[in-house]
């Protein structure tokens, strides 16, 4: 804390500027007060007691030293989108922050020395609005009630003291909210959701949330069809991937159909002839659909057969699950997966003695890391519990 004329300078809070421009902080505002009073104070500054080169909380222009207001990086992915935030965390310190350290209606930096900035992979929606992917100067101009969030064109300054309305690619009011005490400024991502997330700056007891939206699917499929150009054009599974996220969220099936069959051209499998069968299936194509899931099943090894049998029991095709299974038996019938599909066959007929023989030859021949599972499954059979409940 500085005094000239009998007037405090608060430069620390927010981070001091070059002594040469030090100004009392009040939200990136030079109060006239204080321009009358620039000359003095640097005249102040400029006496051999104190160095040209460092500040008041004893950091210089040159060397890397403690900052009085600490920064701080924070990011959320939203789909494939990255956003994060540049800031640093000025402390309250039992000051009454917001009205007179930060006065309402004036441009506020949102953070403390260097311009706090907020980086957008791709393009996004503020509050409804469009905002292009970049890197953005986050200002806020704070009220009692609303206030005014804006996104600069300009992250390069120092604090909002050479902010210009011109530079704007976004302004958005929103409510503050009431919170709990925050000394330090923090900035968080609330309410995650698949497709949004809530910015909201947190200092003394007041909240600022900012509802940022992203067009998830769009911008994957965009992301798919440049990723396609790279190396993953010779692979099947990078093709399979992209057909499947397309189905999983039901769109662009034509496009999910056109991969497939890149897929399927690159190294023909069990894994995408049977995406390509459920693709077929969600556009109503149900005999093209069979004619694929048979032609995926006769490619399909033990495991995937009954990694398939366990799928239909969880979409409650119980009937078709267990003649995959008893199938199974005829193609593999040593295999542990196979014993353990009969296992499940013989369960849910009530043959509990055969299901615990067929288990016990599973555990005979499957994995460590399997074994637990199995041994469980065992001792439920012997209790005569059908394991497919």
């Amino acid at each position: 804390m500085l005094k000239v004329a009998g007037q405090s300078l608060d430069c620390a809070y927010a981070g001091m500027r070059p002594p040469y421009t030090c100004t009392a902080y009040l939200g990136g505002i030079w109060p006239s007060m204080i321009k009358v009073l620039f000359v003095v104070l640097a005249g102040v500054l400029l006496s051999a007691s104190v160095s040209l080169a460092q500040t008041a909380t004893g950091e210089t222009l040159m060397l890397k030293l403690p900052r009085a207001s600490q920064h701080a990086m924070v990011s959320q992915r939203i789909g494939i989108t990255d956003i994060t935030i540049n800031y640093h965390r000025p402390l309250a310190n039992g000051r009454q922050i917001w009205g007179k350290v930060v006065p309402y209606g004036q441009v506020w930096r949102a953070g403390a020395n260097e311009n706090t900035t907020i980086t957008f992979t791709d393009p996004v929606t503020i509050e409804g609005q469009s905002l292009d992917k970049g890197t953005y100067g986050l200002h806020m101009i704070p009220g009692e009630s609303e206030w005014t969030v804006i996104f600069s064109k300009d992250a390069n300054d120092w604090g909002s003291f050479t902010y210009k309305q011109d530079d704007d690619a976004l302004r958005v009011k929103v409510k503050s909210q009431t919170a709990e005490l925050h000394d330090a400024l923090a900035y968080d991502f609330d309410d995650v959701k698949a497709d949004s997330a809530v910015v909201t700056m947190r200092w003394e007891e007041v909240a600022v949330p900012v509802k940022v939206h992203v067009n998830v699917n769009e911008i994957v499929a965009a992301s798919i069809r440049r990723q396609s150009h790279g190396l993953n054009q010779y692979y099947w599974e990078g093709w399979d991937d992209a057909a499947g996220y397309l189905l999983a969220n039901k769109i662009n099936l034509e496009d999910a159909l056109k991969y497939e069959d890149q897929s399927i051209q690159a190294e023909e499998r069990y894994d995408n002839l049977m995406s390509k069968s459920k693709i077929l299936e969600a556009m109503g194509r149900a005999p093209d659909a069979d004619s694929f899931r048979t032609k995926a099943l006769d490619k399909a090894n033990a495991l995937q057969l009954y990694v398939y049998g366990r799928q239909l029991q969880g979409e409650k095709k119980q009937q078709e699950a267990l003649a995959i299974y008893q199938s199974t038996a005829k193609k593999f019938p040593d295999f542990w997966t196979t014993h353990l599909g009969l296992a499940r066959v013989y369960s849910a007929k009530g043959d509990f003695d055969s299901a615990v023989k067929e288990m016990k030859l599973s555990l005979k021949d499957a994995p460590d890391a399997n074994k637990n599972a199995l041994e469980a499954y065992a001792k439920r059979l012997e209790a005569k519990d059908d394991i497919n409940k």
